[in-house]
């Protein structure tokens, strides 16, 4: 007598593999490593894109110095001023509220701030981006810029005036730069970005004119 096999019996199950995936405990520690190697890491990633913003923000600071010297040196920029003042002997700027409109002067008559717009959408000094050159002419004697002058240029975040606090500079024993991030933030931002001399001179300056000007002081005659 021929038997059928019933159609109701239950599919028996696979049996499971030892390496069929991840159980909930390991998700949960290989979630947690994770998680550790990425807050220990963070500050270094951080880090790294805040040094290549400042990176940056001192390149176009540069290049905002040499374009303002070469406006100077081509008469599209009027000279800063001259004075008999050295130039590690000028003061920084004062931490104030600037008048200025983008790629001029703050004040005409001093002829000391100027404010660039670096990105095109006019110059504001709540910008970090924005920058002013502070810049000063010295010859110890003339005040005609055909008689050529050394001229310091200090560049500075725009942002820089906008809060109290005096702004900073160099001294010949130390050296104050905002080319880290360390110095790019709070107080550090009052740190110029860039700091450089250089000669001016007008088609009418003559060697005779530059040697008057670097001449060392006459020595005073000995009594009798």
């Amino acid at each position: 007598m021929h038997t059928s096999q019933s159609t109701n019996a239950k599919p028996q199950p696979f049996p499971e593999s030892p390496e069929s995936g991840f159980t909930i405990i390991e998700s949960l520690i290989a979630i947690i490593v994770v998680t550790i190697l990425m807050v220990g890491l963070s500050p270094l990633i951080v880090l790294g894109v805040a040094n290549r913003v400042q990176a940056r923000r001192v390149e176009q600071a540069s290049e905002a110095a040499r374009a303002y010297i070469d406006g100077v040196r081509s008469g599209a920029i009027d000279d800063p001023g001259i004075t008999s003042t050295e130039l590690n002997a000028v003061a920084a700027p004062t931490a104030a509220s600037l008048s200025c409109s983008a790629n001029a002067y703050n004040d005409p008559t001093t002829r000391q701030l100027y404010c660039i717009d670096v990105d095109g959408d006019g110059w504001n000094q709540n910008e970090p981006g924005d920058l002013v050159v502070q810049a000063f002419g010295y010859h110890p004697t003339s005040t005609d810029p055909d008689d050529g002058y050394a001229m310091g240029i200090r560049v500075y975040r725009a942002d820089a005036f906008s809060t109290s606090g005096a702004l900073k500079k160099s001294s010949p024993t130390s050296r104050e730069r905002a080319n880290t991030v360390g110095r790019g933030l709070g107080e550090g931002k009052k740190a110029p970005l860039v700091e450089l001399t250089t000669e001016i001179g007008t088609t009418s300056t003559t060697l005779d004119d530059l040697r008057d000007r670097l001449a060392p002081p006459a020595s005073p005659s000995p009594s009798p």
